[in-house]
């Protein structure tokens, strides 16, 4: 076909899919994370159903209420933590002013910036935050029953996936044809192997970065280190936003709680373990066998955001990690393929005319 041709399909299909996605997001975002965490369940479900003869279905239970185990013992230890600085709240927030007017005297001795105005500002802007009225206590209220749904209809989607596994990997195979069969056998065994391998490494690249969060701001003296451990660990899913979001609640309650010296080593000790995480864990730990380059991730953490929010930044990842396992597999799609993975080009053709570009030809 010629090239307008195939640009019209390409349009055509990708303004096709991100409507489906955006009326769809109820349904396929948990949907999406059921798949995920029953990949990640399979072989305890596969070792259960051989080893110890459990039935398919009991084994899918059992799988399930584990996982919900170890969801409800980090939220509890989470949630803990969060009590203990609600009750220290009215301190806090003393302390949170009485650093704010401090700043506001150094910025309008350094800068010459009005402190009339910069107290207006935040006098504003805090007061929003520390006294929401009903109506933002109601969308607190519908966020809280949405979250509970959600996670309702995502364990009971793993659980069913767990047990429909085999007839919806059948229905994979026999929908292409015959002569397609191996391809898509060999792309959902490798779908599998990334899947499993990517979300175990981000578990435990998870656990180590809080670990290392708390011993060292345990070690300078912090308060909540355990809390902001915590948070630090789980926000640190999402990419480079994840970090920063970590970095900006981290200063807030430090600056309300400590000095201003323990603000600033707050803020370098996350930017040195945000450098030992992306330059020593996540090659080692996540590094996978399908390599996403930067520039797409960035990409797809923030189209993922304006699709379905906070659950398509956790999704960006491993979504586009499918689409480059099938693009790889499917002929007319390989150059998509290529532009979603950070390999080197091996056509001297196209290496030419990189060398060219890069030369000033």
């Amino acid at each position: 076909m010629p090239f307008y041709a195939r640009l019209t399909y390409i349009l055509v299909s990708g303004i096709c899919l991100a409507y489906l996605a955006i009326i769809g997001k109820q349904i396929l975002s948990p949907l999406i994370f059921s798949f995920l965490i029953a990949i990640l369940l399979l072989p305890i479900s596969n070792f259960l159903e051989v080893r110890c003869k459990f039935p398919r279905a009991m084994a899918a239970i059992i799988c399930v209420i584990l996982f919900i185990a170890a969801i409800v013992s980090v939220f509890y230890l989470l949630g803990s933590e969060i009590s203990n600085l609600a009750s220290d709240w009215p301190k806090l927030k003393e302390q949170l002013y009485i650093s704010i007017a401090n700043l506001q005297d150094w910025i309008e001795n350094n800068f010459n910036i009005n402190a009339a105005k910069q107290t207006r500002y935040i006098n504003t802007q805090t007061g929003k935050l520390l006294n929401p009225n009903t109506a933002a206590l109601g969308n607190t209220v519908l966020s809280i029953s949405s979250i509970l749904l959600f996670l309702v209809f995502t364990f009971l989607y793993t659980f069913f996936i767990l047990i429909k596994r085999r007839l919806l990997v059948g229905f994979l195979i026999n929908v292409f044809d015959d002569a397609h069969s191996q391809v898509v056998y060999d792309a959902i065994e490798q779908i599998k192997y990334i899947i499993k391998k990517y979300i175990v490494g981000l578990v435990m690249e998870m656990l180590i970065v809080a670990l290392m969060t708390f011993l060292v701001f345990s070690i300078l003296g912090i308060q909540y280190a355990l809390l902001l451990g915590l948070l630090t660990g789980i926000l640190n899913i999402i990419p480079y936003v994840g970090i920063f979001s970590a970095l900006v609640l981290s200063m807030i309650i430090t600056m309300a709680t400590g000095t201003g010296a323990q603000v600033l080593w707050t803020a370098a000790s996350l930017f040195g373990i945000h450098l030992i995480d992306s330059n020593i864990l996540m090659p080692i730990v996540v590094g996978s066998k399908v390599k996403i380059n930067a520039l797409i991730v960035i990409l797809g953490v923030v189209i993922g955001e304006m699709l379905w929010g906070i659950s398509g930044m956790f999704l960006a990842i491993p979504v586009i990690a499918i689409a480059k396992i099938i693009f790889d597999r499917v002929e007319g799609l390989k150059p998509w393929g290529l532009l979603l993975g950070d390999e080197e080009i091996d056509n001297d053709s196209s290496n030419k005319v990189v060398l060219d570009l890069e030369k000033g030809k």
